[in-house]
């Protein structure tokens, strides 16, 4: 599978997709450690990919994304943004009800 099919069925496949440095349990940067700590903070669950583990990924994701960093919180097929996005939406109550939102269309979607 070429790599930007994959990148494009990953972000198809999970409502809520985290591409960052590490795990969320063992980011491997701070940046990433701060966005899985924001995502994990809204109370549901997210896909997560290791960018350290999928250089292809790591390559062309910045390209398809036209986002030159990591790590890049996509929601329902949308880029939303890094770190200082995340964060920012995250103080100021944006990102709870978007994760959450996200979140439970995904779940009545998969019940049908």
């Amino acid at each position: 599978m070429e790599t930007i099919d994959k990148i494009k069925q990953q972000i198809a496949d999970n409502a809520i997709v985290l591409y960052m440095k590490g795990s969320p349990k063992l980011p491997s940067c701070g940046f990433s450690a701060q966005a899985a700590q924001a995502l994990m903070a809204c109370g549901e669950p997210f896909a997560y990919v290791d960018i350290l583990q999928n250089p292809d990924i790591r390559a062309e994701l910045p390209k398809y994304a036209n986002w030159p960093t990591f790590p890049q919180l996509w929601v329902e097929g949308e880029l939303v943004g890094g770190c200082d996005i995340m964060l920012e939406m995250f103080q100021q109550g944006e990102l709870q009800p978007l994760i959450k939102e996200a979140a439970a269309r995904a779940r009545e979607a998969q019940a049908q």
